[in-house]
């Protein structure tokens, strides 16, 4: 048996969603930030298949899950976490994003959400930063078994002055208070990955 004294531990595989249809979306833009600034014990993939997921449909999903569907799960699955950008729509998680957890919070029992760690995160144009939509995504992550982490959060107010037009996280103490997130994110995912085998 080799000697893992000391061995660094494996890299995280992290799936990341973000919960918005829009190109020049500002939550498409924190996750490549973060996949930017993440510690080396994490990496980022960002799903970019949001278009093609359909509408929740239980007879759709029992008649045989669609293609798109059965990409999203199974991602979800071979993750070790999933980090979750999330816009604030009407006090609440956008609906496109609210699908793809439905989907992925069946078959009931087996769901590719059940136990997964997860990280949630947000960038609004307004002032609350999408804290009623973290805490309404959190309550979607209770019922679904998910390990939503508790603290630090981050919920980026006033978006378009924390982007340049090309997109980019601008500003040293928002970058840095993103790094000290996606540190505790890699302690906290660890707890619940699977050991490398």
């Amino acid at each position: 048996m080799p000697n893992l004294v000391g061995a660094a531990p494996r890299t995280l595989r992290v799936f990341g969603i973000a919960g918005s249809l829009r190109a020049g979306s500002y939550n498409r833009a924190l996750l490549r930030a973060a996949r930017a600034l993440a510690p080396p014990g994490l990496e980022i993939a960002i799903f970019d298949g949001l278009r093609e997921i359909p509408p929740y449909d239980a007879d759709v999903d029992a008649a045989g899950e669609p293609a798109p569907v059965a990409a999203l799960r199974r991602a979800i699955r071979e993750a070790d976490a999933l980090l979750v950008a999330t816009p604030e729509y009407n006090y609440g998680v956008p609906g496109v994003l609210k699908n793809v957890i439905d989907w992925a919070s069946r078959p009931a029992g087996r769901a590719a959400l059940r136990r997964k760690a997860a990280g949630i995160l947000g960038a609004s144009t307004g002032a609350s930063g999408t804290m009623r939509a973290q805490l309404a995504l959190r309550q979607s992550f209770n019922f679904t078994e998910t390990y939503a982490m508790l603290r630090p959060e981050v919920f980026i107010a006033h978006a378009g002055e924390k982007f340049d037009a090309a997109g980019e996280l601008t500003g040293e103490a928002t970058r840095d208070h993103l790094r000290q997130f996606l540190a505790a994110f890699e302690a906290w995912a660890r707890q619940f990955a699977a050991p490398a085998s």
